[in-house]
């Protein structure tokens, strides 16, 4: 009698709920026979899955639906599209919305806001930023311009600070404070997805940790995470992670560290310690992640070689300054004495480039050691030099990592990818853009180099952190997963063939490998080519509170 009971229910549940095959209907695309990586991060299947409108409308199988076009993707790996947790391309996209460096790698979404973000700002000329002041009218300015990948910002805590107190190194007044709040509000009801800093920095390292909790405090009650560049990532990273945790705490909120590295030979022991607090904060209950580029190599401008007190002010105060010999005299004495931390060695500094033509025929490429002789003074002299003489912070290479420790950053399951580059093309608009290889590989990179070759990750597993890891994290809704009813974001590659071909020599070269690249259902890379299609949106943060019209 049971098991004719149990045979009747079953009978039931046939009927009511049909096998995952879908009938025969036509779609707008279907990709056939794909190996379908669905962003969790579990084993894959071989299977179809169709594009309806900007919407995937079904995975599985799919023999008896027909598409109006059709993609065969046998052999080909299929995964949501990839996200870039830390991208500076919301200039370059001005420029050049095809984000060619990125698409050609599978990136699907840029996120903008390492300490300084596209608004709010005050603007004193008229030129092409002055369309907007604040987060929300960049956002608007851009949709309006089209721009191929979808977009998201959080709101920087160092323009921010701009906004209301300049580039003085000093505390806000109370009133002061409940502006800047005021204005992380305004950013987060404009769509950011919580404040960030670049705390290594002149004016965002005047920033005390009272005022980055005041802030985070905002962005927390919005549903925000905290995101941050922390305040040393060598000498005294033990102490900045510590700082981290801390606004983590107190402020309530959700918390990634970017570009999670060891600077220089003499700290990089220290990643079983850094590695091992971070574990020791989530344990805690802190929700703590980090992301990463997998390079030996960071970037920045020579202006970071010089204390931050002499910054004080902007570019144009500190060249003032560097020019009276008395405080010329005191910053090279703390370059060369180490204060607050000794420098890398010139010879693991490499220059990428300079605002005056003539000063990229000489020194362009080289290294600091080298330069430094062909100018006929010191490291520390060469750089207050050209500073000076260039009126830029003069972008630079520094080789201050090991590959041990990048390795072993990458295997942890916290960790997602960030560019750290603006995604440029080939115009001429870019041609005297210095570029570091991370720019044009660092997605690629992970799936060729440490997938691939060297086998450090699954490939379910890296695709599980390129995309539904960081869209979590965010709070993103319906992307990063290929499920029924998430936006068709999606990213077709060959896993045998994707390879990064930027080199610290030859930065700008794109990757290969990737094949088709869906934005919003919208075919943008076919074949490998860009199809000139802009489809993308802004992707709006959890306090997102649209405008009535």
């Amino acid at each position: 009698m049971r098991y004719i009971f149990s045979s009747a229910v079953l009978l039931l549940l046939i009927a009511f709920f049909p096998s995952p095959k879908h009938p025969r209907e036509t779609f707008d695309l279907i990709i056939r026979g794909g190996t379908i990586y669905n962003g969790s991060g579990e084993q894959p299947f071989v299977g179809d899955l169709a594009i309806q409108n900007d919407t995937i409308a079904f995975v599985g199988d799919l023999k008896d639906a027909t598409g109006k076009n059709e993609i065969d993707a046998k052999g080909l790996a299929v995964a949501p599209g990839f996200i870039n947790m830390l991208s500076w391309s919301d200039r370059s996209l001005l420029m050049d919305g095809r984000s060619m460096s990125d698409i050609k790698q599978g990136v699907t979404l840029e996120i903008f806001g390492e300490g300084e973000s596209p608004g709010p700002v005050k603007r004193k000329t008229k030129n092409v930023d002055s369309l907007w002041t604040t987060l929300g009218g960049y956002f608007k300015h851009l949709m309006k311009k089209g721009v191929t990948p979808n977009v998201a910002s959080f709101v920087g805590a160092t323009t921010i600070r701009i906004h209301e107190l300049g580039r003085e190194n000093r505390p806000p007044t109370l009133m002061e404070l409940e502006k800047m709040k005021n204005l992380v509000k305004q950013g987060m009801e404009e769509g950011a997805m919580g404040l960030g800093s670049s705390l290594i920095y002149a004016p965002a390292t005047y920033a005390s940790t009272d005022e980055l909790i005041a802030l985070s405090q905002v962005a927390s009650s919005y549903g925000g995470m905290y995101i941050t560049h922390m305040r040393s990532e060598g000498d005294f990273i033990l102490k900045a992670l510590d700082e981290t945790f801390t606004i983590a705490s107190e402020a309530n909120i959700p918390t990634e560290i970017y570009h999670l590295k060891i600077n220089l030979a003499r700290n990089w022991n220290k990643i079983d310690t850094v590695l091992a607090k971070i574990d020791s904060a989530q344990k805690a209950g802190l929700k703590i992640t980090a992301n990463n580029y997998p390079y030996i190599a960071s970037a920045t401008g020579l202006t970071a070689r010089m204390p931050t007190w002499v910054q004080e002010g902007g570019a144009a105060a500190m060249r003032k300054r560097l020019k009276d010999p008395a405080i010329r005299k005191k910053v090279l004495h703390e370059m060369r004495e180490g204060i607050p931390y000794k420098n890398s060695d010139p010879k693991d500094v490499m220059i990428l480039g300079f605002r005056l033509d003539s000063l990229n025929a000489l020194y362009r490429g080289r290294r600091l050691d080298e330069v430094a002789r062909l100018h006929g003074k010191d490291a520390d002299q060469t750089v207050i030099d050209l500073v000076i003489k260039d009126r830029s912070p003069i972008a630079a290479v520094y080789y201050q990592q090991t590959e041990d420790n990048i390795r072993k950053i990458i295997q942890q399951p916290y960790v997602s990818f960030g560019s750290d580059g603006a995604s440029m093309s080939d115009l001429e608009i870019f041609k005297d853009w210095g570029a570091h290889p991370r720019a044009y590989g660092t997605f690629a990179r992970i799936l060729g180099k440490y997938v691939r070759e060297e086998k450090l990750l699954t490939l379910a597993e890296a695709i599980r952190r390129l995309t539904s890891l960081p869209a979590s994290n965010l709070k993103i809704d319906r992307r990063g997963s290929l499920q029924s009813g998430y936006f068709a974001d999606i990213a077709v590659f060959d896993p045998a063939t994707i390879q990064d071909h930027a080199t610290f020599e030859e930065p700008k070269q794109y990757a290969t490998g990737m094949i088709h690249v869906f934005i919003n259902g919208v075919h943008v890379l076919k074949n490998g080519e860009h199809t000139g299609a802009k489809p993308g949106r802004v992707v709006y943060g959890p306090g997102w509170k649209p405008k009535k019209n």
